[in-house]
């Protein structure tokens, strides 16, 4: 990999709702050394001139001319497209560069550089002139979840599957995954187990999801596989989805409530639907759907429910919540659990009436909430057998499961 360490800017390239390929829009650039340096963004002159411009946030970075600090590290809708805990070790590997040895560590912007093809409407390049569309390198399924255990083993690998694997570090997410192209053609992404699990992670993704169907939220459409008799789940990309010729602009929750990974335990999911309120078209349907997210993940036990594994579609006027992703049942040995995010005045209290606690935020009375939450708990016992077995859940594993870590009693507490 020819990539020599030490960037300091970037420029930034978008696709336009509609379009079918990105325009420059403008460059980021870092004036200090380490994660937290403050990155200066700048829109460029051309892109302030284009009708069909829009601003890469609601409610920040305005179109205007001038730099536009961030407050620390990169700014939030960058970093939401840049490499996260696997991409990062991923490149690393690729670089042969090890904190502990004592070498360098690669900056922000090596990462938005250095990343493979990247999510969302956002790339990332070293020349303002002209588009470079990053090489797309593919490899049999079996092959890349070789290469993923080699990376997480700090094995060697051939050149043409490390350049596969380097495709797809600009996904998010600190668990092995690889950019492929599904059986229809659509841009999907591999998750694959990872060495290091105490439980079927992959299968317990795949029940969550298909639990989440059941009781009407909408989600990634995913492939539940056995690649070389180990786990694997296709997740199509939801950023490519609804504009096969182009993408779709997206950014986190994180983003959206102006919180860094620094302040992430300071989100909320009643923070969100003000968000919600502030910039939805559809509002009272949104909060409806991100309440019934939050006791989906109460009742399944998700306790990683951060405020990364939430994003919202933005077009320039209007922000829509993306399909739910990065759901997963957590096997645990308490009956309590804790979510990610507030919840309501209880904080993070995993239980329906911290949940009913904050129902106005999201526009709806405690009896539509609690009406919403009763269903959906009948709906989860109705499809639990059948779920399981679609997902392959083993039988004593659903078995701990149930009534623990999926509708556990603590759920009912007050």
């Amino acid at each position: 990999m020819t990539f020599k360490p030490g960037h300091t800017e970037a420029y930034i390239w978008i696709w336009l709702p509609g379009e079918t390929d990105p325009v420059v829009c403008g460059k980021v650039a870092a004036r200090d050394a380490g994660p937290n340096a403050i990155h200066r963004f700048v829109y460029g002159r051309s892109y302030r001139d284009l009708e069909a411009a829009i601003p890469l946030l609601p409610h920040a970075l305005p179109i205007k001319a001038g730099e536009q600090p961030s407050r620390r590290g990169l700014h939030g809708v960058l970093r939401d497209a840049a490499p996260d805990a696997w991409g990062r070790r991923v490149l690393m590997y690729k670089l042969q560069m090890s904190v502990e040895r004592g070498e360098a560590e690669l900056t922000e912007i090596d990462y938005l550089l250095a990343g493979g093809q990247g999510v969302g409407a956002l790339h990332f390049q070293g020349d303002a002139e002209a588009w470079q569309p990053k090489a797309s390198h593919t490899a049999e399924l079996k092959d890349m979840l070789s290469a993923a255990e080699a990376v997480e083993q700090n094995q060697p690998l051939p050149p043409e599957l490390d350049q596969a694997l380097l495709h797809g570090t600009s996904i998010g997410g600190a668990r092995p995954k690889v950019l492929i192209n599904g059986e229809s053609g659509q841009p999907a992404i591999a998750k694959f187990s990872s060495t290091t699990d105490h439980h079927p992670m992959v299968k317990l993704e795949a029940l969550a999801l298909l639990l989440a169907r059941r009781v009407g939220i909408e989600t990634v459409t995913s492939q539940q596989l056995s690649v070389m008799n180990k786990d694997v789940l296709l997740v199509n990309r939801f950023d490519s989805e609804a504009a096969r010729s182009g993408r779709r602009h997206f950014f986190s929750a994180l983003t959206a409530l102006d919180l860094d990974e620094m302040e992430a335990r300071y989100a909320g999911y009643p923070d969100l639907a003000d968000y919600l309120r502030h910039y939805s078209d559809d509002v009272t349907a949104q909060c409806r759907e991100l309440f019934r997210r939050m006791l989906l993940n109460i009742m399944i036990g998700n306790s990683d429910d951060h405020a990364r594994n939430h994003a919202l579609f933005w077009d320039g006027r209007h922000v829509h919540l993306t399909p739910a992703y990065d759901i997963c049942v957590m096997p645990r040995m308490s009956l309590e659990s804790s979510q990610a995010m507030e919840v309501g005045e209880q904080g993070k209290r995993g239980t329906l009436a911290n949940a009913l606690s904050s129902c106005g935020r999201f526009g709806l009375t405690k009896a539509e909430a609690l009406q919403m939450a009763e269903e959906m708990e009948v709906l989860i016992r109705q499809s639990w057998q059948e779920a399981c077995e679609e997902a392959e859940i083993p039988e004593q594993l659903a078995a701990n499961l149930w009534e623990r870590t999926v509708l556990s009693p603590a759920l009912h507490q007050d």
